[in-house]
C-alpha cells in the first residue's frame, strides 16, 4: 500500500488499474456498508445540525408570535369580563358585551345613512370630526413649529414667551370654547379654534425643546463658515429637531381628537361628539359604549400612523 501512494509518473498505468480495481471492489460492497462507509464525515460536519437549526428557528418564531399577540388578547378579556361583571351588577343599567356587540353590528350594518341633518350615520360623524381636526391641527401646525424654532433659537424671545405659555398652556379646552363662540358666531369654526389652541402648545414647546438641545459645536461651525438665518434653520436645525418636531405632532394631535369631542357635545351639529350626545338624550346605553370603542379605535389609529411617520424620518441612533 506504501508503495502505491509513492509512484513514478511512469507508472501511471499501474495506478490506474489499482484504482479500477478498487473501485469495482466498493462497488461490490453492501450498499449499508457503503452508506456506513460515506455517510460519517456528512453526519459529523452537518447531519446533526441541519434538522436541529429549523426546529430552534420555528420554536423562537412561535414563541415571538405568542408574546406578541397573547397579552393584548389577555388584556382584552379581562376588560370583557369587568364589563360583563358590571352589567350583571347593575342589573343591566349597562349593556352587557353581547347586547352591545348586536347593537354595534346593526350600527356598522350602514354606517353612511342620512335621514335629515340630526340623523346620520357613525361614519359620517366621524369624518366630520376629522375634518375639523385637520384644519384645526394643520393650522397649529403651520403656526406652532415655526413659532417653536424661533423661541428656540432665540434667548430674547425664549424668555419673553415662556411665562405665557406656561400661564395659556393649562387651560381647559372647554374654557377656549365661549372665546370662540364670542369671536367666530358659530359653531363649527368656534370648534376648530378650541382645536387649534389647544394643540398648539405641544409643537411649540417640544420644538423649541429640540432647538435648545442641538449641540453648540454645529451651531460654531456654522458661524465659522458665516451660514445665513434660513442655512443654520433648514441645513443644522430641521434635521436635529425632527424627532423632538414629531413627537410635539404626535401629542398634539392626541390632544385635538380629545378636545374634539368634548367641544360637539357642546356646540351640536355633526360630530362623533354630538353623536355621543344625542344617543345620551335618546338614553341609548349602548350607541354611546360604541361610540367610545370608535373613539380609541380611531385615536389609535392617529397615533400609530404617527409613530410610523415618526420613524420613517428619524435617524437610527435616535430610534434606537
Amino acid at each position: 500500500m506504501v508503495s502505491a501512494v509513492f509512484h513514478s509518473p511512469l507508472d501511471a498505468a499501474p495506478v490506474a488499474a489499482q484504482n479500477a480495481m478498487t473501485n469495482v471492489a466498493s462497488s461490490a460492497l453492501p450498499s449499508s456498508a457503503r452508506g456506513q462507509k460515506h455517510s460519517k464525515p456528512a453526519t459529523a460536519g452537518t447531519g446533526t445540525a441541519t434538522p436541529a437549526a429549523p426546529a430552534r428557528d420555528w420554536a423562537a418564531l412561535s414563541r415571538s408570535f405568542w408574546m406578541a399577540v397573547l397579552p393584548p388578547l389577555c388584556g382584552l378579556g379581562l376588560l370583557v369580563g369587568l364589563w360583563a361583571v358590571v352589567s350583571t351588577t347593575t342589573g343591566g343599567s349597562i349593556p352587557s358585551p353581547r347586547d352591545t356587540w348586536l347593537q354595534a353590528l346593526e350600527v356598522f350594518s350602514n354606517p353612511f345613512y342620512r335621514n335629515g341633518p340630526n340623523d346620520q350615520g357613525v361614519g359620517w360623524n366621524v369624518l366630520m370630526s376629522l375634518q375639523r381636526v385637520a384644519i384645526g391641527f394643520g393650522m397649529a401646525a403651520l403656526v406652532g413649529i415655526p413659532a417653536g424654532f424661533v423661541i428656540g433659537r432665540f434667548n430674547f424671545l425664549s424668555r419673553m414667551f415662556n411665562p405665557l405659555i406656561s400661564l395659556l398652556r393649562p387651560v381647559s379646552p372647554l374654557a377656549w370654547l365661549p372665546i370662540g363662540l364670542l369671536v367666530f358666531k358659530g359653531a363649527n369654526p368656534a370648534a376648530i379654534w378650541t382645536i387649534f389652541i389647544c394643540s398648539i402648545w405641544p409643537m411649540i414647546i417640544n420644538t423649541a425643546v429640540g432647538v435648545q438641545r442641538v449641540p453648540q459645536d454645529y451651531m460654531n461651525v456654522a458661524r465659522v463658515l458665516n451660514l445665513s438665518e434660513w442655512k443654520i434653520a433648514t441645513k443644522i436645525l430641521f434635521p436635529a429637531v425632527l424627532p423632538y418636531m414629531l413627537t410635539g405632532v404626535r401629542l398634539a394631535v392626541g390632544t385635538a381628537w380629545l378636545v374634539i369631542v368634548a367641544a360637539e357635545m357642546l356646540t351640536g351639529g355633526v360630530g362623533i361628539g354630538f353623536w355621543v350626545w344625542d344617543e345620551w338624550n335618546n338614553l341609548n346605553v349602548k350607541n354611546i359604549i360604541i361610540a367610545i370603542f370608535v373613539i380609541g379605535i380611531v385615536g389609535l389609529v392617529l397615533e400609530y400612523a404617527l409613530i410610523k411617520l415618526a420613524t420613517a424620518f428619524t435617524f437610527e441612533e435616535v430610534k434606537a
